[in-house]
């Protein structure tokens, strides 16, 4: 073999190294961009999901003192599950959470005081 024939193969084996390296480095960037896609549609979706849910609990925190001692406890309300807690005599602590209940999205705390005998139940006597 001649040098220049030697010469040849090393420049096609540099050749094809270097095709190899340009394609998985192409791979990489795709399945990069890819992901970034799927990142951004899932933080779209769970901002749509935080704003219907928000907007639900701003109804919730309307209710009043009877509604929502009729909800204590957790229970199903449209595509959440409402969880109300009366922590203190007139406070309610609710957390609204997703469809399976595993993650909170929202929560609050609403003070109801008990208006029925004309004074509140917490106010010093």
């Amino acid at each position: 073999m001649h040098r220049a024939d030697r010469r040849a193969g090393v420049l096609l084996l540099e050749v094809l190294v270097a095709l190899a390296l340009l394609g998985t480095a192409a791979a990489s960037l795709t399945a990069l961009a890819l992901e970034a896609g799927r990142v951004t549609e899932r933080a779209r979706l769970a901002e749509r999901d935080t704003r219907r849910a928000s907007a639900f609990l701003d109804v919730v925190v309307l209710w009043t003192r009877e509604d929502l001692n009729d909800r204590l406890g957790s229970r199903r309300q449209g595509a959440w599950i409402l969880e109300a807690q009366r922590t203190a005599p007139s406070l309610y602590h609710l957390t609204l959470r997703d469809s399976a209940g595993r993650h909170a999205l929202l929560s609050t705390s609403v003070y109801r005081p008990d208006t029925a005998a004309g004074w509140s139940a917490d106010a010093p006597r």
